[in-house]
């Protein structure tokens, strides 16, 4: 458990995540109000790592569920696992015979294998789905719900629900609720709006491009062996990059992915021929590279 906000920074910094003062701020008091968190921002500024980092930091079971279109109930919360209820049917299939033997119809017959229904329904026949393992784990778990933009309005409005009550309810067997409340952060590109209902039930958090002097300091941290000179080199011209009038604007990831390429090749510092010949590590579409090689000198010097 986070007891301050310098705590915060401490604790994500000791698992190699820079943040600043607003995301430390917004950790914490996720934690001590027991709130989720719906993190906003372009692709590649480190959304989903922050998941992950603060799971490590406070030593929580990580749990993660990747959205996308069509992802419903069964995929996210749990699954009856019927093979295994078959499995076991034919296993005692000789009791239910003699408990069924002299049953006098069959309305009476289907009145004693409903009797035994806790022996097939139970939860030793449910495959739990990363919602329902947040929800019924034993510690404090922290889920990471990823991309959720990505999902349809519809699963949106179901996880409301569950946001609101950690608890699931199982018709079968009964309401399984949480233990202990799940530390819960969502992600979001903005491939669509989100609903006012799920804003109203979050702390929000926009994590934007760092500023130069963080961006270096990431690069520092997450590339060994880079050159000071190399390093300030990548992080001046990706920061050029994105000013650029292109489909995909490189994040941190791309510019980390970059500075390891370059270490790997043996650079020391950026010149125009290396530079257009590793713009595919870093730009994702031709019409963006193509883009950036018609700017290069502006990329490389400024």
């Amino acid at each position: 458990m986070f007891s301050s906000i310098e705590e915060v920074k401490d604790g994500l910094a000791k698992q190699d995540y820079i943040c600043s003062t607003d995301i430390a701020t917004v950790i914490y008091l996720a934690e001590k109000l027991e709130k989720p968190v719906l993190v906003e921002g372009p692709a590649g500024v480190g959304k989903t790592d922050l998941g992950k980092v603060t799971a490590a930091a406070l030593g929580r079971e990580f749990i993660r569920l990747q959205c996308y279109e069509g992802l419903d109930e069964a995929k996210s919360l749990y699954e009856w696992e019927y093979s295994k209820q078959l499995l076991y049917t034919q296993i005692l299939k000789d009791v239910l015979a003699e408990e069924l033997a002299d049953a006098s119809s069959l309305a009476e017959a289907a009145e004693r294998v409903a009797q035994q229904d806790e022996v097939f329904f139970s939860r030793k026949f449910i495959v739990p789905r990363p919602l329902l393992r947040a929800i019924i784990s034993e510690e404090p778990a922290l889920i990471l719900i990823d991309e959720v933009d990505k999902s349809d309005p519809e699963f949106e409005a179901f996880l409301l629900e569950i946001l609101s009550d950690f608890q699931v309810s199982i018709p079968e067997i009964d309401t399984l609720k949480a233990k202990h409340i799940p530390m819960v952060i969502l992600t979001s590109n903005n491939a669509r709006e989100l609903s006012d209902a799920l804003k109203r039930r979050c702390l929000h958090l926009f994590i934007d491009f760092p500023d130069w002097e963080q961006e270096l300091e990431i690069v520092r941290l997450k590339v060994p062996g880079i050159s000071e000179t190399l390093a300030e080199q990548v992080v001046k011209a990706v920061r050029r990059l994105r000013k650029l009038d292109i489909k995909k604007t490189p994040g941190i990831s791309e510019t980390l992915d970059w500075a390891r390429a370059l270490v790997v090749l043996g650079a020391d510092t950026l010149d125009h021929e290396l530079v257009r010949s590793t713009l595919n590590i870093i730009l994702k579409y031709e019409k963006d590279i193509q883009k950036a090689k018609e700017n290069l000198r502006q990329v490389v010097e400024g």
